[in-house]
């Protein structure tokens, strides 16, 4: 039986994991692609970094999107959480503490979590281009919802 996450285990889930299934819209199709994230939870918001494409110019027209994360063991035990939320762009200095925040959360989790020590955001994500520059944003959530099945 498939019942409702408590917000809390929701918040854990996200805070456990750096892997997650971002949903945006780009024309007039959804699309889903898995992407690298933390979870600012003091900021109720998602951080991630992407290099100039399709994702970035879709979320820039239409910036409703989802972010979905899951734990599974098998078919009936997992653990799942949408964040739904509004995409924004960051630039200059704010770009520049987002991506260090995002940089450091994430190797704080990926430590935390598995026990492995990185030194280098290339260590965790290959989404560094050396031709272009990243394009920092978040992702301001407006709700959550999870569900487990064990």
């Amino acid at each position: 039986m498939v019942k409702d996450l408590e917000i809390s285990e929701c918040m854990s889930l996200l805070s456990d994991n750096y892997v997650g299934h971002l949903g945006y819209i780009g024309g007039r199709s959804p699309f889903i692609v898995p992407v690298t994230y933390f979870f600012d939870e003091e900021n109720k918001s998602i951080i991630s970094y992407s290099a100039p494409g399709h994702k970035i110019v879709s979320m820039r027209t239409y910036g409703h999107v989802s972010l979905q994360v899951e734990d599974v063991a098998s078919m009936f035990t997992w653990r799942s959480v949408l964040v739904n939320g509004t995409f924004e762009e960051l630039k200059g200095s704010t770009a520049k503490k987002c991506l260090r925040t995002f940089t450091e959360g994430v190797k704080e989790t990926i430590f935390r979590t598995k026990g492995e020590k990185l030194e280098f955001i290339r260590d965790f994500s290959s989404k560094m281009e050396k031709e272009a520059s990243p394009i920092v944003y978040r992702i301001h959530i407006s709700d959550i919802v999870g569900k487990y099945r064990e």
